[in-house]
Order: structure tokens, then C-alpha cells, then sequence
């Protein structure tokens, strides 16, 4: 117990000392324990401060944090993209929500005690948990806003921190922690409490539903053929899953169950088709614009999903296309202007191979067109990305030209950002867009203008998404995650 200004008691409370594991399941205990000490002791005093006011103290609790250091330039296997340091130091990264991300903490922790033949320490670090974030798993309490008590939140306990939630460890920004280690992992733990309550609130849905591997759309359509694929997945024993989420919550197992509506749909709609181990498929409307695609991925970073994908509508360039074609993106030309800051455009977006392969093969499964005969009904190219939903009533010739000369064959307002945010935060992406509409070429979206063609494409269109996932699913993770998305300098965590 020690005086703050004099006045106010800061109370802590008793954690186990910092200790040094080989042993990643046991390691993971600690983290569990740790963290459960520090919310329990914060939601206590908090629920004791709104029934009986400030009683003269200041309560704060730490985040856990794992440490490792080595002392040598000791060379891992090279094949290895993450799982170890490139050279001698301390490194540090605190932690939050042990239990959701147990299965990423012991593969993490694991492959750095085998890689490099020395121990984690596990403790508490110096990075206060705000009371917002501790009482987040308790479903019955929430922190009133300020002002509507008493006393003063910040009085009493620790509060959010924009200064520790930053990106400069994602944007290589060349990020120490202030007693000079190292981080080890791409996100703070204030970063990821932040990011999990906006989670919950434009999804409707606890992070804990969420699969690793994420479809993003931008049309309501795939939402409803989701829901009938996932019905039929759950009629079907060997099918491998067990659940389908629903915004609000909604858990059914059975496949005739109702999925009721919730009286207020969120911004961003998601739904989960789940299977153990977090294998599943998750599936975001997240709308239309570059800055519901950023505030998507932004947030589901923090999980650190296996791959994501965007399968929405586009509009045509080419006067070669149809409505209802299929569009490989194999580059972008990004006028979204939401990264610039944090992605300077000279930034290239590649493909990644392996993302390319599996849609290219899931478009040809359930097509059941093969080799060149696939150009009938889709076109690798660029996709450009703008944040002008109405450009085609600008004078067309600059951007017509711009379009020309970067070779584009389709354009939205969502992929180009969702491919960069991907390069950015290290997570495998990938494109496949269906045409709507074709501006340049007098066929506008408009009601009444889909072909039948059209209509069969789209049912199809998500179904290629989901055959894609399927099929990355059964890689290995050390192959999908490669040596393309990770810098000179990078965390030894995922």
C-alpha cells in the first residue's frame, strides 16, 4: 500500500512472482491466473465503489505480461517465419483474455522455447488494466458514464489510455516498451481490450464466436445463402461443425431452430459457422465504404484469424465482362485514402499465392469450369479501390484514364483497403468479386437489370468462398503465413 498525492491509498493486489517456464501449458495457467486475479480484484472494488461511494483508496491491478531473452544470435529453422527472435535481447508483450487466445499463446510460446532452448517468464507487468476492460466479462456490469456518479472514475481507477493502444508496432514504427525491451507480439493488451469491445458492438456478436477464418461482403444476399449453407452443415454429422452464431448471441445446433432477428441489427452483421478449435468460417457484412472495411479489419486483427477474404460486388470495367462474372484480384489500385497514413500508397499489395490458388480452384470446383475455359466467367486483374460511391457522376475522363492505365478490370469500395490492412497487420488475404454492374458500358446498377446468369452466379459466388477457406484451412499454418507479409524486423509472435 502506497500514498498517491498524499491523500489516496493505492491498493493492489497480491499476484505470484515472476517465474520462468519451459513448459507452455503450464505457462498459459499462470497467465489465467494472473489475469483472473487482476479483474476480480478491480470488478470487486468496483462494484463495492457504486454501492457504497470512494472510500479513500485508489484500486489498481496489471495486465500479465510474458518476457523472454537470449543472449545469443542462436539461427532458427529459416523455413520459419515467426515462432523466434533474430537476434540478442529482451522481449516483452502484455497479455489479456488469456482463455480466448489460449490456443495462439501456447503454439507462440511453444515454438519460442523450442526454437531457442530458454524458458518464458511469466509475471505481472507495469501496464495498469483499465476497470473498462476488467469488468467486460461480466455480462451484469458496465462502467457508468462520467458524470453520473459521485465520484470520479479516474480517481479511483485506471481508465483507457489511447497512448498505449497505437499501431507503431504493426506500422514497424520501430516501437521499445519504456524499460527498453522488445515487443513480442504485433499488439499491446490495451490494443486488443479496445478492439474486442468494438468488436462486440458493431458485430453484435462476442469475440469469443469469432473462427479464424473471416469473409467480408458487401451485399445481404450472402448473409442468407450463409445461413442456409450452415443448416445444411448442421444436419450433416460428419460435416465437422457444430454451430451457427447470429448477431445478439444467438447459438443454434439444430438445424430447423430459429434464428430470431434482433430488434436493432448492428452496423456490421457477422455471423459464425463454428467448428472446434475456432476452424470455422466467420462472415461480416461490413457494408459499403473503405471506412467499414478498415474498421473491420482494424478490430478483427487483434484475433489473429488464420486468412480473410472479400467476396462482394464490383463494378465491370471491361466491355469483355457480364454481369455476374468473377473477378481475381491479383493487385489493387488503392484510392481509398482511410490507410494513407498507415500504409503509404508506394506500399505494394502482392498476391499471395496460396491465397490465389485455393480461389482459383474453388472457383473451378464449383463451376465446373477448368483451365482456359475459366475466362469465360472470371478475369485476373486489378481491382481499384475509391471512397466515392457516386464517381461516375464526376467528369469521367480522369478517372477513366487513371482506371485505363492500371490495367483495372473491376472497381469497389472495400478491397483494396481490406487487402492492405491485411498486408499491414500481417494476416493472409485475398479478393474474388462478383460484377453488379457495368457504368462504362451503359448497364448500371439498376433494379431489374440482373440476368439470370447473374442470379446463378451470385448463389455461387459465396460458396467459392467457402470451398477457398476450406481448402486453407487443411495447410499448414507455417506455409500460410510466409516469410511475404513479414518485414526486416518482426515480432517473434504471429
Amino acid at each position: 500500500m502506497t500514498k498517491i498525492d498524499g491523500s489516496l491509498n493505492l491498493l493492489t493486489p497480491s499476484v505470484p512472482a515472476p517465474e520462468a517456464f519451459t513448459d507452455e501449458a503450464a505457462a498459459m495457467e499462470r497467465l489465467i491466473e494472473l489475469y483472473d486475479i487482476a479483474t476480480e480484484f478491480l470488478s470487486k472494488n468496483f462494484v463495492e465503489t457504486l454501492r457504497d461511494g470512494q472510500q479513500g483508496a485508489r484500486f489498481r491491478a496489471f495486465y500479465p505480461e510474458i518476457r523472454f531473452s537470449t543472449a545469443t544470435f542462436q539461427l532458427a529453422d529459416s523455413r520459419l517465419s515467426f515462432g523466434h527472435v533474430a537476434s540478442p535481447g529482451s522481449y516483452s508483450t502484455t497479455v489479456t483474455r488469456p482463455r480466448l487466445f489460449a490456443n495462439y499463446l501456447r503454439q507462440q510460446m511453444r515454438l519460442l522455447i523450442q526454437n531457442h532452448g530458454v524458458p518464458v517468464v511469466i509475471g505481472a507487468s507495469e501496464t495498469p488494466m483499465p476497470v473498462h476492460f476488467a469488468v467486460a466479462n461480466d455480462a451484469a456490469l458496465s462502467v457508468p458514464q462520467e458524470g453520473s456518479t459521485e465520484f470520479h472514475l479516474r480517481d479511483i481507477f485506471d481508465v483507457p489510455d489511447l497512448s498505449t493502444m497505437n499501431d507503431d508496432i504493426v506500422n514497424g514504427n520501430g516501437f521499445t516498451y519504456p524499460d527498453g525491451s522488445t515487443p513480442l507480439a504485433p499488439f499491446t493488451a490495451q490494443r486488443i481490450d479496445y478492439s474486442l469491445a468494438r468488436l462486440a458492438h458493431y458485430t453484435a456478436t462476442a469475440p469469443d464466436h469469432f473462427q479464424n477464418h473471416v469473409l467480408f461482403t458487401n451485399y445481404q444476399f450472402y448473409i442468407e445463402e450463409f445461413e442456409a449453407f450452415a443448416r445444411k452443415m448442421l444436419a450433416d454429422p460428419d460435416s465437422g461443425y457444430d454451430s451457427f452464431v447470429a448477431p445478439g448471441n444467438v447459438v443454434i445446433t439444430d438445424p430447423e431452430a430459429p434464428v430470431p432477428v434482433p430488434p436493432k441489427m448492428p452496423q456490421m452483421p457477422t455471423y459464425h459457422l463454428t467448428r472446434e478449435g475456432g476452424q470455422g468460417i466467420t462472415l461480416v457484412n461490413i457494408g459499403v465504404g473503405p471506412s467499414n472495411a478498415k474498421t473491420a479489419t482494424d478490430h478483427i486483427a487483434v484475433l489473429r484469424p488464420h486468412a480473410w477474404l472479400m467476396v462482394g460486388h464490383c463494378a465491370g470495367l471491361r466491355n469483355s465482362q457480364r454481369l455476374g462474372d468473377f473477378v481475381l484480384a491479383h493487385s489493387y489500385l488503392r484510392e481509398d485514402h482511410v490507410l494513407d497514413d498507415d500504409l503509404p500508397l508506394w506500399v505494394p499489395i502482392p498476391p499471395l499465392a496460396e491465397i490465389q490458388v485455393a480461389l482459383e480452384q474453388a472457383v473451378a470446383d464449383v463451376t465446373e469450369f477448368q483451365g482456359y475455359d475459366l475466362k469465360r466467367i472470371m478475369r485476373t486483374g486489378t481491382v481499384a479501390t475509391i471512397d466515392d460511391r457516386n464517381w461516375e457522376l464526376r467528369d469521367q475522363s480522369g478517372p477513366v484514364q487513371r482506371l485505363s492505365q492500371s490495367r483495372a478490370v473491376g472497381l469497389d469500395m472495400e478491397s483494396g483497403t481490406i487487402a492492405a490492412n491485411g498486408f499491414r497487420f500481417r494476416v493472409p488475404y485475398g479478393t474474388l468479386l462478383c460484377v453488379s454492374d457495368k457504368p462504362l458500358h451503359g448497364e448500371l446498377k439498376l433494379p431489374g437489370m440482373a440476368s439470370d446468369f447473374y442470379k446463378t452466379q451470385v448463389a455461387r459466388h459465396l460458396m467459392i468462398g467457402i470451398r477457398a477457406m476450406e481448402s486453407l484451412r487443411e495447410m499448414p499454418l507455417e506455409r500460410l503465413h510466409s516469410r511475404k507479409l513479414r518485414s526486416f524486423e518482426e515480432t517473434a509472435f504471429l
